[in-house]
């Protein structure tokens, strides 16, 4: 069973001056007989923008219960991760934890890479480490970030941030512990996977979480507060940043799972595009919803006058942006199993609507 392909109504076309405008806003105006490089972002930008040609939208064939599908990978994920990380001596570290570990979530990370694994022919259970430690490697970053010298958030998931209850100290320490251990946890509970793509898994992670992933975008975010950056410098941190360990929750299912190189590439352009749409997103979500509805401290790039999309590109500008990522991620899935890629499918749609 293929995709469905369905043809919305050709749009509006644009003048020449709009187009004009249009690009020169992204910074792509070049002087007479100049050429320029486009970056993906300033790309969407100019197409929606100025789009003329007819858009395909992707559906999967058959019914998809999305969220049956959701809460049915977070039970399994959460006695995955509960079993994991037990309580023990230090008290307070392991306290401090599964504090943030066990704390819900959407859990969409740990659900990309099981669905990726499952796309491709691989059983769950084989890539159910790698997604336990997608989890663990995020909530790090959520610890981390949440500390006065980042951030500087009081509230997650609805609670008080890890240091508000353990102090920066356990906090940092509980982060560090967790993204150690998210690399052994790969190495010794991955079952039924050859030694080298085991070995490839924990390398794609390493790089997703590091100085060539999350890290560099943290560091260029924190620089840039109180800037004024270009979609540039705003796409290097949303793709370090959020879009990397995206990438790699995809691309380890699908390498656990047993893909083909092409099929790999296919996908981790599909989680390219869905993360960087989830931090747009997140961006818009940022400046329209109340710290109730986000369960974190709402406005709080206003506060410290960061570059986000909405403020570089308007706010229906950045629904457009997200709009034709969302777009762009779910063409990839065409030519897979329409039930196999379904989960993919809505974890794209969910990504580009969510309301928290």
């Amino acid at each position: 069973m293929q995709m469905q392909l369905q043809f919305p109504a050709r749009q509006a076309g644009c003048s020449a001056r709009r187009r004009d405008r249009v690009t020169r806003s992204c910074g792509l105006k070049p002087k007479q007989g100049q050429l320029v490089k486009a970056s993906p972002i300033q790309r969407v930008v100019v197409r929606v923008a100025t789009a003329t040609a007819e858009q395909v939208e992707l559906k999967p064939a058959g019914s998809f219960d999305f969220n049956l599908y959701m809460m049915d990978r977070a039970k399994m994920v959460n006695k995955a991760l509960d079993e994991a990380v037990p309580q023990k001596y230090p008290d307070n570290l392991y306290e401090s934890m599964r504090y943030s570990l066990l704390a819900g979530g959407k859990r969409v990370r740990p659900a990309l890479c099981l669905a990726a694994c499952e796309l491709v022919g691989g059983d769950v259970t084989a890539a159910l480490p790698a997604a336990c430690a997608m989890e663990m490697v995020h909530t790090m970053s959520l610890i981390h970030d949440d500390l006065p010298s980042m951030d500087n958030d009081d509230f997650r998931r609805g609670r008080p941030t890890n240091h508000k209850v353990y102090g920066e100290d356990i906090a940092i320490l509980s982060g560090d512990a967790l993204l150690t251990f998210a690399f052994e946890h790969i190495a010794r509970a991955t079952k039924g996977v050859s030694a080298d793509r085991v070995l490839r898994v924990i390398m794609e992670l390493g790089r997703a979480s590091g100085a060539e992933g999350l890290v560099a975008g943290q560091v260029v975010d924190i620089q840039s507060e109180d800037k004024s950056v270009g979609l540039d410098v705003l796409q290097f941190i949303h793709i370090h940043k959020t879009a990397a360990l995206l990438e790699a929750s995809v691309v380890c299912g699908a390498i656990a799972g047993g893909a083909d190189e092409a099929t790999i590439e296919k996908l981790r352009k599909y989680s390219r595009n869905i993360g960087l749409a989830f931090q747009v997103i997140d961006d818009i979500l940022d400046v329209t919803q109340t710290t109730e509805q986000l369960g974190k401290t709402a406005a709080k790039d206003l506060a410290v006058n960061k570059t986000t999309y909405p403020k570089l590109l308007g706010l229906e500008k950045s629904k457009e942006v997200a709009d034709q990522l969302i777009f762009e991620a779910i063409q990839q899935l065409d030519g897979f199993d329409a039930a196999k890629a379904a989960p993919l499918v809505a974890l794209a749609k969910y990504i580009g609507y969510r309301q928290n």
